[in-house]
């Protein structure tokens, strides 16, 4: 699969749920909006944010969230701003009955905040301001005290 993406076959997808059920169609999403066409790869981020991250984050989200920060760093993908939305949304997004789930959904996040200053000063505006957003989110969050583990 190249650079991005790099090691999504070793992540154990089928041991992994996401809100409908077993994980193991993730690295198929992650492939069609790494490199599907601008109507193929927003499908597919359609569908992948509706699994791990729009309803609330599971373990899947928490594998999925590196190969997000692949995705909105290369400027190939298409959806590159959405792909930097559903991580804002994974930072918003809890699971009560999972604390330790959510904790480790949010730090995936949390900790490339870097990436995300990084991208905040991107050519294209869609992804600045997708970044800003997430970055503003990011210096928001209450941390660890977010999801009493």
């Amino acid at each position: 699969m190249g650079t991005i993406l790099k090691g999504v076959h070793r992540v154990r997808w089928h041991e992994l749920q996401h809100a409908y059920g077993s994980a193991t169609g993730v690295p198929g999403l992650l492939s069609r909006i790494a490199w599907g066409d601008a109507r193929t790869s927003e499908a597919a981020l359609s569908d992948l944010a509706l699994w791990v991250g729009e309803l609330a984050v599971f373990d899947a989200t928490v594998a999925t969230v590196p190969f997000l920060w692949d995705l909105a760093v290369t400027e190939t993908v298409k959806p590159r701003a959405g792909v930097i939305e559903l991580l804002r949304t994974i930072l918003e997004r809890g699971n009560p009955p999972q604390p330790r789930v959510q904790l480790a959904a949010h730090q995936a996040v949390l900790g490339r905040r870097a990436t995300a200053g990084q991208l905040a000063h991107a050519s294209d505006p869609a992804v600045r301001a997708a970044a800003r957003d997430l970055l503003a989110a990011i210096d928001g969050h209450p941390g660890e005290s977010c999801c009493r583990v």
